[in-house]
């Protein structure tokens, strides 16, 4: 297991800024995830604690060692892209195994690193398949197997779930979780999807516009949110936020809650008017019409309500989240 620190890290593309100063620490043995919109810098970062970016300013350390300038190859560091890039004149056996092949790894040694790395990822029956033969998630499997047979003391992950489909998403999120738990390795993920984040990481770094806003566990971003940006990135349906006189009741410039906490009753103190109901088997999702603002209220079960329905919520005032005018929790 290994640490990875950034320390002031500053990073410019020509006359743009990406990174002014950041620094963050990757606890050894951790399934960190990097989490934020398109154009935050998760990848950049990403590829600057592989070495295939540099730093303009800074230091990136991995097991206590600097390795600012080091080439990725001595960073004992092993990368999975969002495409696969496998070779597909090549079995599975032989993709697996092309890097130690290239490191001149003997012969008997790649069979039995490729042979446990197999075992791991339930592609024993694949071995003499090529690419062509295999599904996403396979396709996907190959491309991490590349990766445990190197032995790396950090795996790197760019948005490896992007090209597959919800069911397999899914099922791979499950492998991910049980690959980690397996090895015990420290492993950093970038992802947009917040989904992923909360489900994958125990801890979570939330991006933005090149500046960290809260690094966390699932929980805590969820239960404390640092900003009104954390507040509304983190969470599916995202948290309500509201201003004006309701907020500045409860002493705040903003007041969030989330879906979950406000409950549909005949004599709410909010009212309002729906606009779309969502059914999605175990919850209903309302999206609702109201002088407050628009409000998203999350229920469990069914609950039929027509576009137009007049209705009245009641919110948990225990479960209400306070920011000040600039979007920081008070």
């Amino acid at each position: 297991m290994t640490e990875v620190r950034l320390s002031r890290i500053r990073k410019v593309f020509g006359a743009v800024e990406i990174f002014a100063d950041l620094s963050l620490t990757v606890p050894e043995g951790s399934f960190t995830v990097l989490v934020g919109p398109s154009g935050c810098g998760k990848s950049t970062l990403l590829r600057m604690i592989a070495g295939l970016e540099e730093p303009t300013e800074g230091r990136i350390e991995i097991g206590g060692r600097d390795v600012t300038d080091a080439e990725p190859s001595d960073r004992g560091i092993s990368m999975v892209f969002q495409s696969y890039a496998l070779f597909p004149h090549m079995t599975v056996a032989q993709n697996i195994d092309f890097g130690l092949r290239l490191a001149k790894v003997p012969a008997a040694e790649r069979e039995r690193r490729v042979a446990q790395a197999a075992q791991i990822l339930d592609l024993e029956r694949y071995l003499d398949r090529k690419p062509a033969a295999l599904s996403g998630g396979q396709r996907q499997r190959v491309a991490i197997g590349r990766s445990i047979v190197r032995n790396p003391a950090v795996f790197l992950f760019d948005e490896p779930l992007s090209n597959l489909d919800a069911a397999l998403r899914n099922q791979m999120r499950v492998e991910l979780a049980e690959l980690h738990n397996r090895l015990d390795a420290t492993m950093i993920y970038v992802t947009h999807d917040q989904v992923e984040a909360m489900t994958l990481a125990d801890q979570i770094v939330v991006m933005n516009a090149g500046r960290i806003e809260q690094v966390g566990s699932p929980s805590e971003l969820y239960e404390r949110p640092a900003t009104t940006f954390v507040a509304r990135f983190i969470g599916s349906p995202r948290m309500n936020l509201l201003e004006g006189a309701v907020a500045a009741e409860h002493g705040a410039a903003i007041c969030g809650i989330r879906p979950e906490h406000l409950t549909l009753t005949e004599d709410g103190p909010w009212a309002g008017t729906v606009t779309v109901a969502e059914y999605l088997g175990n919850e209903t999702v309302i999206h609702v019409q109201s002088d407050l603002g628009d409000l998203i209220v999350r229920q469990p079960g069914q609950v039929r309500l027509a576009a137009g329905t007049p209705i009245r919520l009641t919110p948990d005032l225990s479960q209400i989240h306070r920011f000040d005018a600039e979007g920081k929790r008070l």
